[in-house]
């Protein structure tokens, strides 16, 4: 292509904590710039957000429905490619659903919907219009989330046996939403953001990156969730036992009143030959640990090659030392959905280290994640069937 992909953003206005990330990852590559969009419900605050980003006034929108309208009679010289919907949970379904039916490609925060039932509706319409939904699970885009993933579909450590990942926060230990946290208040709430919130929230991440890093899904678990903090409307805790579809055990926890915990999302998984182990806050390092030799580190770094991955080095930046975190793993997620339709667009077929992202089926078994851990964690049964229809 030579141009920029123009996107169009729902939600993510100046007062919204993940609207600018949204950004800065689209833009870190200089694929992808914002050409409009629908960025509160409230005008002033869209109108302001508009001003900020430079856009024009009359592609600045009171609401995503006279967007979608409107973008799409926009000549395709300078008509949106694709829709990032930034928005709560319960306002993802409708503006993805028109975004698909008007011929936008959509780029969407997870969970993919309020509902299991929304989001087997958006695959029907993703396969009925051959369109692109990218779901953004953010930890998929570490490139040594991508080494570890490589390494065990190539039997590096044998059989898989055991998958421990653990994702503890501790930013809600107190009645936080009661306290003006406008981000504790709208994910504490469900009514906007579903029948889980810490599940919902982080464990979601946690049992996305337990299935794409091993490759297997899960099929049977049994969970525990808590309220903590008193006067709390949705659980803050949980513990999930997991079975997966080639034998191996696991276990998951999440928890958003760890007192003193950031961000500290932690994977290891075991096979018969060895295991490694993963840690969002020291993310370029991937540590394996072997039967017969010593604990090896491989690290990320642009110039590096053997042992690592095409996958891995695909999403490299700079070189060894210099850290890359959050925002490029999130650019990652971009970069390639950019790639992808940039190569659609040619009539060209993307690279398989393009394509690595998350889409609407990846949407559909986090939601039914959801659904079962809350259907396990009321039921007296030890296990619940994780049924996924697809």
């Amino acid at each position: 292509m030579n141009r920029k992909l123009r996107m169009g953003m729902v939600g993510g206005g100046k007062d919204a904590f993940i609207g600018a990330i949204h950004r800065y990852a689209a833009l870190m590559d200089g694929l992808i710039e914002v050409s409009c969009g629908a960025l509160s419900i409230n005008p002033e605050i869209a109108k302001a957000s508009g001003e900020m980003l430079f856009l024009p006034p009359e592609r600045t929108y009171l609401n995503y429905e006279e967007m979608m309208e409107k973008e799409s009679k926009v000549p395709s010289d300078k008509r949106i490619d694709f829709v990032t919907i930034v928005t709560p949970n319960f306002a993802h379904f409708a503006p993805a659903m028109l975004a698909l039916d008007k011929g936008f490609h959509v780029v969407i925060e997870k969970p993919i919907a309020f509902t299991i039932d929304e989001a087997r509706q958006l695959k029907k319409k993703v396969e009925e219009t051959g369109l692109i939904l990218c779901l953004t699970h953010t930890y998929s885009g570490y490139p040594m989330v991508k080494q570890a993933r490589q390494m065990i579909k190539n039997n590096a450590l044998g059989k898989i046996r055991k998958v421990w990942v653990e994702y503890p926060q501790g930013w809600l230990s107190k009645l936080t939403e009661r306290e003006g946290n406008a981000q504790a208040a709208w994910r504490t709430d469900p009514k906007k953001s579903g029948k889980s919130g810490c599940m919902g929230d982080i464990g979601t991440h946690a049992a996305h990156l337990a299935e794409y890093i091993t490759g297997l899904k899960i099929t049977k678990l049994c969970a525990d969730l808590n309220i903590f903090v008193e006067g709390r409307l949705l659980d803050d805790d949980g513990n999930v036992l997991l079975k997966f579809d080639n034998g191996a055990a696991g276990v998951l926890m999440a928890s958003q009143v760890a007192a003193g915990e950031e961000n500290a999302l932690k994977i290891r998984v075991y096979g018969e030959k060895g295991g490694l182990e993963w840690r969002q806050q020291e993310p370029n390092s991937l540590i394996l640990r072997w039967l017969d030799q010593p604990m090896q580190i491989l690290r990320a770094g642009v110039g590096y090659k053997e042992p690592l991955s095409s996958f891995a080095t695909h999403n490299f930046r700079t070189p060894g030392g210099h850290p890359e975190g959050y925002l490029e793993a999130f650019g990652n997620i971009y970069h390639n959905f950019a790639q992808t339709l940039s190569a659609r667009i040619d009539g060209k077929q993307a690279s398989p280290e393009s394509l690595d992202f998350p889409g609407v089926e990846d949407g559909i078994r986090g939601m039914a994640f959801i659904d079962n851990v809350v259907a396990s964690s009321k039921s007296s049964e030890k296990w619940t069937n994780h049924t996924v229809e697809v």
